[in-house]
């Protein structure tokens, strides 16, 4: 039975880390790249486990193994990652719901991922679900930006509820900035199976 729950661990973290790697574009064919998606930033786990202390990350486990996982990021921990402060600098920039993004408490999604062995079994809508339930009442909205070659990432994330706020294009790729509206999500008839503890 999957269960969702933070990352709280060491064992835990290590899980990520491992998920992550074998998701990587170096790591993986250019036809699973198109068909399945992959992660773009590889942590160490020194950021890993500093992000986590300040928000933790969401991980679907089965049994001990970790087969998916949410990472989060806020203004705090934007300056843990050195290749993503363009990115944080580029939201603040741009408007949502009729105000400027820095005006906002917003959340991150610092990445996702499902283990290859365990998609299209619904772990990636029940996770943003679980993000929303445990998120909604911290943050504002959650926003990221996905490359636009990623589509499976592209259809997933907005097939739960995420819109497309800005398109641009830097030296390697063109992306899109997509953010999720907590308001505009239902909140999970099932809240006992979530396993966040007092967290």
């Amino acid at each position: 039975m999957i269960h969702f729950k933070p990352a709280e661990t060491e064992r835990e973290l290590l899980g990520i880390l491992s998920l992550q790697k074998e998701n990587l574009p170096q790591n993986i064919s250019q036809a699973e790249k198109a068909a399945q998606g992959f992660v773009t930033v590889n942590h160490s786990f020194e950021q890993l486990a500093e992000m986590n202390a300040i928000a933790p990350h969401l991980i679907a486990k089965d049994g001990e193994k970790v087969v998916g996982y949410i990472l989060a990021m806020t203004k705090a921990s934007k300056d843990l990652i050195p290749v993503l402060i363009p990115m944080f600098q580029q939201f603040e920039r741009l408007e949502f719901a009729g105000n400027n993004v820095a005006s906002y408490n917003y959340l991150v999604i610092g990445q996702i991922c499902v283990s290859k062995d365990y998609r299209g079994r619904g772990i990636f809508d029940r996770m943003y679900e679980a993000y929303v339930d445990f998120f909604s009442t911290r943050f504002d909205f959650a926003i990221t930006e996905i490359a636009d070659s990623n589509i499976r990432s592209i259809k997933a994330h907005q097939r739960v509820g995420f819109e497309v706020i800005h398109k641009f294009s830097d030296s390697t790729e063109d992306w899109s900035i997509v953010a999720l509206n907590w308001k505009n999500q239902k909140s999970r008839s099932d809240k006992d199976s979530l396993d966040w503890g007092k967290k």
